[in-house]
């Protein structure tokens, strides 16, 4: 069954563009376009598609709004953005987005932050999972945080996840193919009991595995 997919954002442009990259896949379906936050909701509760890409920054109502006022249905909400910073994030998370990414990013982690929503896991664009620990100080002496039993390729993972990689180039790097890093990280995050990649990243950096 097709995922159906709202997109909210004001410029035309970013929309055809998604729309493109989205139709191409072969599990979705782009339902409908807003230009504005209003829209976008009011469109959400009439058309009840399953995820809405909500830029961060949008005419009558922003992408915080939107998630916060489609809080509580089963419509996921991914904010895609330009503004990578800390208070978006922090501020969309917690209102219950399903994803945080940057525009520049790419379409490949466009496509993996949807499938991510879909499947209950919340994608946040690697470039963010550095610079976030970076500006919350997420990050206690060594030796504070755990020790879990990892496998040498989950060990592998965890390095490039916190060093900011993406999945393709995890994929690339250790000559996997991107179904089995996406195996390899929900392994990891069990084990660790985490959420995301952020989580991996705090983990590998408090207990030493890596150097920010």
């Amino acid at each position: 069954m097709s995922t159906r997919i709202l997109l909210a954002d004001d410029q035309e442009g970013i929309r055809s563009a998604f729309r493109l990259i989205l139709d191409a896949q072969p599990d979705m379906t782009v339902v409908a376009e807003a230009a504005d936050g209003l829209t976008a909701i009011e469109t959400a509760r009439r058309l009840h598609p399953d995820v809405v890409l909500a830029d961060i920054r949008m005419p009558l109502a922003d992408g915080i709004e939107v998630t916060k006022a489609l809080a509580g249905t089963d419509i996921r909400v991914v904010v895609v953005t330009t503004f990578g910073l800390e208070e978006y994030v922090h501020a969309a998370l917690r209102h219950g987005a399903s994803g945080f990414v940057l525009k520049r990013s790419g379409p490949a982690l466009l496509v993996e932050a949807v499938r991510a929503a879909m499947n209950g896991d919340v994608l946040i664009s690697p470039q963010l999972t550095v610079q976030l620990l970076r500006q919350t100080g997420l990050r206690p002496a060594p030796g504070e945080a755990e020790a879990v039993a990892l496998t040498q390729r989950e060990d592998d993972v965890v390095r490039l996840v916190a060093d900011g990689k993406t999945n393709t180039e995890i994929a690339t790097e250790l000559f996997l193919s991107p179904g089995t890093v996406k195996n390899h990280l929900a392994s990891i995050q069990r084990k660790l009991g985490v959420k995301n990649r952020v989580g991996i990243a705090a983990w590998a950096w408090n207990i030493g595995k890596v150097r920010p």
